[in-house]
């Protein structure tokens, strides 16, 4: 998850500076620095959160993908059990209208 980033917020707070002879402000440097701490702490939350959103939403997409894989075998299973089911039906009542009308009703 780290991207090859180059700095991290606890890189920036224990970065020194050597000061020269016309170097910049100290106070005005490690203000600035503060700021960008506080900027790269909240965008390492950030990342970690949708690291972890990113992560469930790869969780439930592979447990749906199961379920709709699942439910497909099963959705298989019970039309062809509806099939035989629907012949034995049609079975029966070709059988119940012989015996009822007998052969009149094929003539």
């Amino acid at each position: 998850m780290n991207m090859d980033m180059k700095l991290s917020a606890k890189a920036i707070l224990d970065k020194d500076f050597k000061t020269g002879i016309r170097g910049y402000s100290q106070d005005e440097v490690d203000q600035f620095l503060d700021i960008i701490i506080q900027d790269y702490e909240k965008f390492e939350k950030a990342l970690a959160k949708k690291q972890e959103e990113v992560d469930a939403l790869k969780d439930e997409l592979k447990n749906a993908q199961s379920q709709a894989s699942t439910d497909g075998r099963r959705q298989t299973s019970s039309s062809s059990y509806a099939t035989n089911t629907n012949f034995d039906i049609l079975k029966r009542i070709a059988n119940l209208e012989k015996h009822v009308f007998g052969d009149k009703l094929y003539d």
